[in-house]
């Protein structure tokens, strides 16, 4: 049976908090491994801040 989307809801705010589950369903514990793992990721990857620039175009617009 899928989650509904109140257990959804309350799985993902316990993994934002860093609170424990507190269920063996093996459905909810996957669910909440892969919120936790993709939170994992998102700070692992560099941010990325200010604006690219790219000198050719700067030239480009001087002419």
């Amino acid at each position: 049976m899928p989650l509904s989307s109140y257990r959804m809801h309350r799985i993902y705010l316990a993994a934002t908090m860093n609170y424990g589950l507190g269920s063996d369903d093996p459905e909810e514990l996957a669910y909440y491994n892969k919120i936790r793992k993709e939170m994992a990721d998102m700070k692992n990857d560099p941010v990325k801040k200010g604006i690219p620039l790219s000198w050719d175009t700067l030239e480009g617009m001087n002419k």
